[in-house]
């Protein structure tokens, strides 16, 4: 998963909803610091934090898993 590309689209997201960073961590229930840093490319979110973002802006996280085999 490329987390970078998904915390720039829920960034991209908020500024075009004109949601500001303190009201999406307060009604996501993530922590402002910790919305900060990941905007700024900072900390790895967990997926659960992700969801809380996305659910607030109206965005779903689509994963899609691979099945790699080895030959060995």
């Amino acid at each position: 998963m490329h987390f970078k590309k998904l915390i720039r689209t829920i960034k991209e997201r908020r500024e075009v909803m004109q949601v500001t960073q303190e009201t999406l961590a307060e009604l996501s229930g993530v922590g402002l610091r910790t919305l900060k840093q990941f905007e700024s490319g900072k900390g790895n979110p967990t997926l659960l934090t992700l969801q809380k973002l996305v659910d607030v802006l109206g965005m779903e996280i689509c994963l899609k898993i691979k099945n790699i085999t080895r030959n060995e």
